[in-house]
């Protein structure tokens, strides 16, 4: 976007407005290549915590075989068997989430009075949305459930006989 400007002396200062045009959009530019970075490091974080999760999962299935054996022999269906697993990743899921959103609002405290002592003023605040720490705290959920689906499939396959004589 060029624009000239002309004043009464008839002086024209369409190249101070062309660099600030020009600014603007490599400023642009650069804020979508940052924005774009930030997102592919969150995306590679959430697979290695689903990961992580899912091995937490496993080993609490092998863990716990005998109790697997005991409610199977009790009368428990593959299907209880994999609701109380998955059970247990929902709550991790919401825990952890709302933990995730406590520590965040703490850490907003000592950031606002840095933010209001370099600036000046109390006019800029950092803030969480209430509706971004739902979804927040949804997607923790998920991603807890997804990490613990193939671990209570496991628990769910594991024969009674055999859970029953593990140590």
């Amino acid at each position: 976007i060029h624009m000239a400007a002309s004043y009464a002396n008839g002086s024209s200062d369409a190249f101070y407005v062309s660099s600030i045009s020009e600014y603007l959009e490599e400023f642009t530019r650069m804020s979508n290549i940052m924005v774009t970075i930030l997102t592919l490091i969150a995306g590679i974080s959430l697979v290695v915590g689903g990961i992580g999760i899912m091995n937490i999962m496993l080993v609490s299935v092998t863990e716990r075989t005998k109790e697997i054996g005991i409610l199977r022999a009790i009368g428990a269906s593959k299907r209880n068997i994999s609701q109380v697993f998955n059970a247990e990743t929902f709550i991790i899921g919401l825990c952890s989430g709302i933990i995730g959103i406590g520590l965040s609002e703490l850490i907003l405290i000592p950031s606002n009075a840095i933010i209001h002592s370099l600036m000046g003023t109390t006019d800029v605040n950092a803030t969480i949305p209430i509706v971004a720490g739902i979804v927040l705290v949804v997607i923790s959920v998920l991603l807890t459930l997804i990490g613990g689906l193939i671990p209570a499939k496991k628990a769910a396959k594991k024969d009674p006989v055999i859970a029953l004589r593990s140590e």
